[in-house]
């Protein structure tokens, strides 16, 4: 591309030229910082042999720098005005000839523009991931819509073909509260940290981005864990309907939660949490995952 879309002069003239805007329905804030686009790149840790599906790639700003250095990038776009726009400004002319539109079972299409680049004009929680993988190694590179930061987050942990890695930017406060500690654990932060360990790379101010928005961002980073180390999928549901429960209620003990939600007598309940060493008066946010674990393992013997 000969211009470039990380200064805001230029990507105003740009969005002017093509009749764009940003759509806040879909949660579009360009990215207008060279230094910030190079931490993403650099903590995604990007080979050549890699294959790397980016979520919203809106303008192309992320792609361009990802088929640099990847061995295969799948972009995947809701918008279908920026989807062509993207599709046809990686199209060489020499490669003319050898690009395709790729019909997808979905209905969805996919422009194949280049060598090492694949668009898809899709929404990315309508995707399966697997079939869109071929059950392959990939990673996950994006600047996502933040309103649904925590749907993207769970559609590929909990796929059947997680990534090795994810690198978002996202909202800083969400940032904060995947990477918490026990003490203010969420179900978030527990859906996050049982597969994968999450990291903030480094926080992003607002005026990074054009339009602004009303809150600073950070790089997250989610290095997924090795097979050995994940939940078995035949515990997964019953650890995580266990942790629903135990949050059902911030202001009650983990005791009253889960003698209610489980129907067990609350002095059964009491000597189960005793047993792994918390007192009578813990609560939800304050158990580490290793802890909802045992939890769930006792129980689930019961």
């Amino acid at each position: 591309m000969s211009i470039d879309l990380t200064d805001k002069e230029q990507l105003t003239k740009y969005l002017k030229s093509k009749g764009l805007l940003a759509k806040q329905s879909l949660g579009q804030n360009f990215l207008v910082d060279r230094e910030v686009l190079e931490k993403i790149v650099e903590a995604a840790e990007i080979k050549t042999s890699d294959t790397v599906i980016e979520v919203g790639p809106g303008l192309g700003t992320l792609t361009e720098e990802l088929i640099l250095r990847a061995g295969k990038v799948i972009a995947i776009e809701k918008d279908d005005k920026l989807a062509k726009l993207l599709s046809s400004q990686f199209c060489h002319p020499e490669l003319d000839s050898g690009s395709s539109i790729v019909n997808l079972d979905s209905g969805s299409q996919a422009a194949v523009r280049n060598d090492n680049l694949v668009v898809l004009n899709s929404d990315i929680l309508a995707v399966n991931v697997p079939e869109l993988t071929g059950g392959k190694p990939y990673k996950v590179v994006a600047n996502i819509p933040y309103y649904i930061t925590a749907k993207i987050i769970k559609l590929f942990l909990t796929s059947e073909n997680k990534p090795e890695s994810i690198v978002l930017l996202v909202q800083k406060e969400v940032a904060e509260r995947i990477c918490a500690k026990p003490g203010q654990l969420s179900i978030l932060a527990l859906s996050v940290q049982a597969f994968g360990e999450p990291e903030i790379v480094s926080v992003v101010k607002r005026d990074s981005f054009f339009p602004a928005p009303a809150v600073d961002s950070a790089i997250l980073r989610i290095r997924i864990q090795n097979s050995e180390f994940r939940i078995q999928p035949e515990d997964e549901r019953e650890l995580f309907r266990l942790i629903h429960i135990g949050f059902a209620s911030k202001r009650k003990t983990l005791i009253n939660n889960l003698s209610a939600g489980l129907r067990i007598d609350k002095k059964a309940i009491a000597d189960i949490i005793k047993s792994i060493g918390l007192g009578e008066n813990a609560r939800a946010q304050e158990l580490s995952l290793e802890e909802w674990k045992k939890l769930s393992l006792i129980l689930k013997l019961k």
